[in-house]
């Protein structure tokens, strides 16, 4: 194993975080959610400090801490409602423009959900503001959902709401 020496500048931006990363994210890659609005994940890890400014000043408190310091959305504590709080504190250039896009996955609901099992349950739809989930009625059976997904901002409100965590976040391919 070898060791990379880093300028002082380079030390002091945080890119010393980079040996915090275990193996796994190092191999197969982050596997959670940024911020809304945030770069591409090399562009965020190399200029990220780790400061924990966004995480402080988060309303819904989504963000947290991960790996290394550097902040991620835990959707199971709550949704987005795209403040942009954590764009405004931010002093790094690790943000789109908040005209843009704030995230690119989108949602998927998988076979654990309730009304594959026949029990009527709308949690999520009742949790959509953008009405992305809707449900079709069926016959002889509990209504089902249907996703819009070109509705779907990524808020993640659905998947804090679902009784029996159905909901998976789904990452286009690039």
């Amino acid at each position: 194993m070898s060791e990379t020496t880093l300028p002082r500048r380079h030390f002091l931006r945080g890119n010393f975080l980079h040996s915090l990363q275990s193996e796994t994210i190092k191999v197969q890659g982050f596997q959670g959610v940024r911020p809304p609005w945030a770069v591409s994940e090399a562009l965020f890890i190399q200029y990220c400090t780790a400061c924990g400014d966004c995480v402080k000043t988060c309303e819904t408190q989504i963000l947290v801490q991960g790996q290394g310091g550097f902040p991620e959305v835990q959707f199971d504590k709550g949704e987005c409602t795209f403040c942009q709080k954590c764009v405004e504190v931010c002093q790094q250039p690790i943000f789109h423009p908040v005209s843009e896009v704030a995230w690119r996955h989108k949602i998927d609901i998988k076979n654990e959900c309730l009304t594959q099992k026949q029990v009527e349950c709308r949690t999520c739809q009742d949790n959509c503001e953008m009405r992305a989930i809707r449900f079709v009625p069926q016959f002889g059976k509990v209504a089902q959902p249907n996703l819009n997904l070109v509705d779907c901002n990524g808020c993640g409100a659905c998947i804090s709401a679902c009784p029996v965590s159905a909901i998976k976040l789904n990452y286009p391919q690039e």
